[in-house]
């Protein structure tokens, strides 16, 4: 498969996980007033309990999955035999998670009308068959059908879902939809089965490998809701979990362009390494390197220099704090791009997953220790220098597992243009957003703001986050083409090409 294949899917991937954080982003204000504190807070807490039967009922399947339909590479029996296999595990798995789910929560238990209908929700687990085509590479059809289903969800939201008591019916359109876009998928498999029979099915002999990548599935949700719970149980101010939620949202929502290559790249590099060739493995993880740094660089020192702007507008006021917040936490953005890299694209498709346990499991254990030191001390600042140190551990360990394929220098190499293309670009938009207030154009738009009784201070955030991000782009591609970096040249050629093939149309 070609290098633009990579492309196209990381960006089908790319549009699903910024999707799928912008459209919570879209009914989070809408459903906060249609359906009131008390109705979000019964839906939160009852879908969290279902989230961990289905985590414990789909175990490491997904990405246990998704590698091994990838090792068996053109080999349609193979293929099949695997598909088969783990899809029957799955079944019986979340099966036994459903028993469980079933007699704790659903009868006579608090909230029991929302647990039944959340029961949907366990069994679209057991039919999702997403994880067999992101192996074979096919991302558009996953995406496509996931981009449908949660755009007709989110508008079933807005005509349906009216008032207070249409908490029930809003947990019904939600689970509906990921039970129905699931079996969606099913229709499209006898294209990749028909004719094929297999024989010796061996669903169990599986079991010892996803119980490998369970366990650091098990350590990264613990890792994401440890910090916001650690701030809720030793800070009495509440508010401080507040801050931090709205500060991880930005960045989580910026990370998901930087690291929605790793999805991608897992079967790239799992039917590389099943074939042998450790000079091809190489060769992409330079490429990942390579382009997580082109991005990540520009995005974090973006977000730091419009933070100040960013917040008042996107969250309003009273949350002058989430800009120290996303200043401190926004290195993660380089810090889990490189873990992307060395542990989702290579430690995984490569058969070591006792070393990405070790380095998650360190990880956690870190920002515990951390987290209970520095949130005494700090509140929600110490949660986020937490946050990076940890992050920092994670990445430190990952590349020692991998250090004899791809040394420092070469990454250096590979990174050091998009790094001070940051910088220089970093220090033009804060010279930029501070001389933006004396400028007689900033006065003519202020006065034009003041006639048309639009509020002074959010008209000025406004244009400068949009003056900033034009100066940043253009500094930041104007220096790498000075420093005659050849990713933007192909990128200009890619652009190029595709208009003139649109002119010979």
């Amino acid at each position: 498969m070609s290098k633009k294949s990579i492309t196209k899917n990381y960006i089908y991937n790319m549009v699903y996980q910024v999707l799928i954080l912008i459209l919570p982003l879209i009914t989070t204000p809408y459903l906060s007033r249609v359906l009131g504190a008390e109705g979000i807070g019964i839906y939160g807490y009852t879908y969290s309990i279902v989230t961990y039967f289905i985590l414990f009922g789909s175990l490491g399947v997904a990405l246990y999955g998704q590698r091994e339909i990838a090792y068996a590479g053109e080999n349609v029996t193979a293929r099949k035999k695997v598909f088969i296999e783990i899809i029957i595990f799955r079944f019986i798995s979340v099966f036994i998670s459903l028993l469980f789910y079933i007699f704790i929560f659903v009868n006579g238990a608090k909230y029991q009308i929302y647990y039944r209908i959340l029961i949907l929700e366990l069994l679209a687990a057991a039919f999702d068959v997403s994880w067999f085509f992101q192996g074979i590479e096919e991302f558009k059809r996953t995406v496509t059908r996931n981009v449908l289903v949660r755009i007709c969800s989110v508008s079933l939201v807005f005509l349906l879902v009216k008032a207070r008591e249409d908490l029930a019916k809003f947990t019904l359109i939600y689970s509906i939809a990921d039970l129905v876009g699931n079996i969606s998928l099913w229709f499209y498999l006898p294209k990749y089965f028909r004719g094929i029979k297999v024989k010796n099915i061996n669903v169990f002999k599986h079991l010892p490998e996803i119980l490998l990548l369970f366990i650091p599935q098990i350590a990264n949700q613990i890792y994401k809701i440890l910090d916001t719970t650690m701030i809720g149980k030793i800070v009495e101010n509440k508010i401080e979990t507040g801050y931090y939620e709205q500060a991880q949202k930005v960045i989580r929502l910026l990370l998901t362009i930087v690291t929605s290559l790793g999805v991608v790249m897992v079967p790239r590099m799992a039917s590389t390494y099943a074939s042998g060739d450790k000079v091809k493995i190489i060769n992409y993880l330079k490429m990942s390197f390579r382009f997580v740094f082109f991005l990540a660089f520009p995005i974090m020192f973006g977000i730091i220099s419009i933070s100040s702007s960013f917040v008042p507008v996107f969250f309003g006021k009273g949350y002058d704090k989430v800009i120290i917040l996303i200043n401190i936490i926004s290195p993660i953005i380089i810090l889990m791009g490189v873990g992307n890299v060395l542990g989702t694209q290579y430690l995984l498709p490569t058969k070591k997953q006792r070393e990405y346990t070790v380095s998650v499991t360190i990880g956690v254990i870190v920002n515990f220790i951390l987290n209970y030191i520095l949130i005494h001390l700090f509140q929600s600042i110490g949660a986020s220098i937490a946050t990076v140190i940890s992050e920092l551990v994670i990445v430190a360990i990952q590349y020692r597992y991998i250090r004899n394929e791809i040394n420092v220098k070469t990454i250096i190499n590979l990174g050091w243009k998009y790094l001070f293309s940051g910088i220089v670009m970093y220090i033009i938009c804060s010279i930029t957003r501070a001389i933006l207030i004396i400028t007689p154009a900033m006065s003519a738009i202020f006065k034009f703001a003041i006639n048309h009784n639009i509020n002074k201070e959010y008209f000025y955030n406004i244009s400068s986050i949009l003056i900033q991000v034009i100066v940043g782009m253009i500094t930041y591609f104007g220096i790498l083409i000075i420093l005659k970096d050849d990713y933007i040249f192909k990128f200009f050629n890619k652009i190029k090409s595709l208009v003139f093939k649109k002119k010979e149309a």
